[in-house]
């Protein structure tokens, strides 16, 4: 397990500060999600702004882009500094963006992530999958995040952009630098470290878009290419601007990366720790899906959200101000009671399941399906190739409380 907090029960709930967290929230925070839930599902925090937890508020929240919006211009100022690299990015990429850039981006990706294109990835995926599970035939242990799950997203998001798989080395780095700068609380090297990313990924893109512009590739698998297309300019003058084309090229990639790795990591450990689920998976392994869903369930990849509300309203019986920034707690409502029977118990047979894993509304995570089908074939193929393996001591939460996954995750895979 990723940890446990004994002090949760005698810790006042009311007094929860996303700022400053307690000692073992990152490691363990459902009990503290239960509390939520219970006593304080809409709880202000000292800097004005509300943890909304409840399920049926999120909901309501994802669905409404009037009165909750996602731009976050007015919320990344002071956090990152007001065009500094780390603004411009999160300012300008799809998932803080409202209309109308947020329908341009989404309707090009949408357009490339179609049924028809994912099924036309799905022999790629396996054979990706089954390359890394060849490599780590002959070796008794293995760092199931290093060698299995981090590296499925990379080379996935590295074909859709076309990638020269010679580059693709710092992708992951970058990812995780700049996807870390979105925690509550951030160190001045942690910051940095997040802007130097953004700055190098943004450099490397630049002269990757130079090349394809010269030799273009397939739009109906190159993803780039059918960006570069829809550029002002283009073929439509409602299209991307080179700022925004840069910058949704970098969300691509890291919307597809950190939360897929979790997806599959925490997938591993959850069967590794629920034996009887796991066999559950090698007796019918047509559960699968479920299976998956359940893990987006218990084990969300991401486990918070942020809107600003646009006009006063009210949620739980709090009348909430304009221009407040709320956090939605996406770990707790996909625990919540009212949904969710024994939401405390991994059941990979769960139906329905009605999860808020990827969001909701106009906001759905765009790659959802792609995620899924990812997900899928890593824990079905890994689990037929090595039904016996053991996760060993040494593994290592990734210490984070938007993103939930594991950083290490070392596993016996073979009996020597």
């Amino acid at each position: 397990m990723m940890g446990a907090n004994p002090g949760f029960s005698t810790f006042d709930i009311a007094e929860l500060d996303l700022a400053h967290l307690p000692p073992g929230f990152a490691e363990d925070p459902f009990p503290f999600y239960q509390r939520l839930l219970r006593e304080a599902p809409v709880l202000r925090q000292p800097d004005g702004s509300y943890l909304i937890s409840r399920h049926a508020d999120l909901d309501r929240i994802y669905r409404d882009t009037q009165l909750f919006s996602s731009d976050k211009k007015q919320v990344f100022a002071p956090k990152f500094g007001a065009g500094s690299p780390l603004f411009t990015h999160h300012t300008t990429s799809l998932v803080f963006s409202d209309p109308p850039l947020h329908t341009r981006v989404r309707r090009i990706m949408t357009s490339a992530l179609t049924p028809r294109a994912i099924a036309r990835m799905e022999p790629g995926l396996v054979q990706a999958v089954d390359h890394l599970l060849n490599r780590m035939e002959d070796r008794e242990e293995v760092d199931l995040i290093a060698d299995f799950a981090s590296i499925i997203p990379i080379q996935i998001i590295g074909n859709l952009l076309d990638v020269p798989m010679e580059e693709r080395g710092p992708l992951r780095d970058w990812s995780l630098a700049i996807l870390g700068a979105l925690e509550p609380s951030l160190a001045a090297a942690e910051l940095e470290r997040g802007h130097r990313a953004v700055r190098e990924f943004s450099a490397y893109l630049k002269g990757l878009i130079d090349r394809r512009r010269a030799n273009p590739g397939d739009p109906e698998t190159d993803v780039l290419t059918r960006l570069i297309a829809e550029e002002q300019g283009g073929q439509s003058e409602e299209g991307l601007t080179e700022l925004e084309l840069i910058q949704n090229c970098i969300f691509i990639l890291n919307a597809g990366h950190e939360t897929t790795t979790n997806l599959i990591g925490n997938g591993l450990a959850l069967l590794h720790d629920h034996p009887d689920q796991k066999q559950a998976l090698l007796d019918g392994p047509e559960r699968i899906k479920s299976a998956v869903e359940e893990v987006l369930r218990f084990h969300s990849p991401n486990q918070l959200g942020n809107r600003q509300v646009t006009a006063d309203v009210e949620i739980g019986g709090r009348t909430i101000a304009a221009g407040t920034n709320l956090h939605l707690m996406i770990g707790a409502a996909n625990r919540d009671p009212e949904v969710f029977s024994e939401p405390d118990r991994f059941d990979i047979t769960r139906i329905p399941n009605r999860h808020l894993a990827f969001a909701g509304g106009p906001h759905v995570c765009v790659g959802l399906s792609l995620a899924r089908l990812e997900g899928q074939i890593a824990l079905q193929h890994f689990l037929q190739r090595f039904p016996s393996f053991q996760i060993l001591d040494g593994r290592k939460g990734g210490g984070r409380v938007r993103f939930r996954g594991y950083a290490h995750l070392p596993a016996l895979i073979r009996q020597g």
